[in-house]
């Protein structure tokens, strides 16, 4: 398993609010889904 980053991200306050509302209520972890986000991403190029 890789180590971990941390990441500093500048983004928009009131999406991200509403984003953090949608993982909280899911039980999902905002970090986490950014990863997902990430690795989806990094399939898409590697295809």
């Amino acid at each position: 398993m890789m180590g971990k980053k941390r990441v500093t991200l500048f983004v928009d306050s009131e999406i991200y609010d509403k984003f953090k509302e949608q993982c909280d209520k899911k039980g999902w972890i905002v970090s986490k889904q950014f990863q997902n986000y990430m690795e989806k991403e990094v399939k898409k190029e590697v295809k």
